[in-house]
């Protein structure tokens, strides 16, 4: 156990870090005011406009960061902080949720996969560790009996999560790539906002990265215990 504790204490490590450079970038973007004066909430629904996407709602959500795409009720959910603000930060932000927006009125291939997995690991992954945990105690490590086969579908719930969040790393670059072309192509922002933007987008893509690699490294991890591999 003392090399999974090990394991959570480097993925934690390295996420914290990310996470607080995420938040000092767009700290920083946020003082770099665009020149066009539009908001967050402006930015958004121009880009839907230029894609012809008429059915969905561009609104403000509370807290920080909380910025997403619902697909099941199109809406285009915008924190406090972008939804008026008129920055860099909030330019980015609203583009790339919008670009969830684009995705799914295009029916981006990796955006439906995971759409799918959704219902499966909003139910499996808060339970999965504790199947395998739960199936070690009953002595998967000798490879056989109930323990084992316990263990084992643990590790399929653990590897749907995983999955899952591979899946989310095309989708999210995918949106940040559409973001940007349309910033820059559509002359939404000067170069210098553009260069905030993409560097703000840079870094929250990278969250989901160290997601998906602390997700694989934690499902190897318990597939070594319950295999029986050194």
């Amino acid at each position: 156990m003392m090399g999974y504790y090990i394991l959570l204490g480097a993925i934690a490590l390295v996420s914290w870090l990310v996470s607080s450079k995420l938040k000092s970038k767009f700290k920083h973007y946020s003082k770099v005011q665009l020149q066009n004066g539009m908001s967050g909430a402006e930015i958004a629904e121009k880009m839907l406009a230029d894609h012809g996407i008429s059915d969905v709602k561009v609104v403000s959500t509370a807290g920080m960061l909380t910025d997403h795409y619902n697909p099941k009720n199109k809406t285009v959910n915008l924190s406090e902080g972008v939804y008026n603000q008129r920055n860099a930060a909030a330019a980015a932000v609203a583009a790339h949720e919008c670009g969830h927006a684009v995705q799914h009125a295009q029916a981006y291939e990796w955006l439906t996969m995971r759409s799918k997995l959704v219902p499966i690991v909003s139910v499996t992954s808060g339970m999965s560790q504790w199947v395998v945990f739960g199936g070690i105690m009953l002595g998967a490590a000798a490879g056989i009996g109930l323990g084992y086969w316990v263990a084992v579908a643990g590790l399929v719930m653990m590897g749907m999560a995983t999955l899952f969040s591979f899946i989310t790393l095309p989708v999210e670059y995918d949106a940040s790539n559409r973001a940007l072309a349309w910033l820059k192509n559509k002359n939404v922002v000067t170069q210098q906002e553009y260069k905030g933007s993409e560097d703000a987008l840079k870094w929250a893509a990278r969250t989901y990265l160290v997601a998906a690699i602390g997700s694989l490294a934690t499902l190897v991890y318990w597939a070594l215990q319950v295999l029986g591999r050194d």
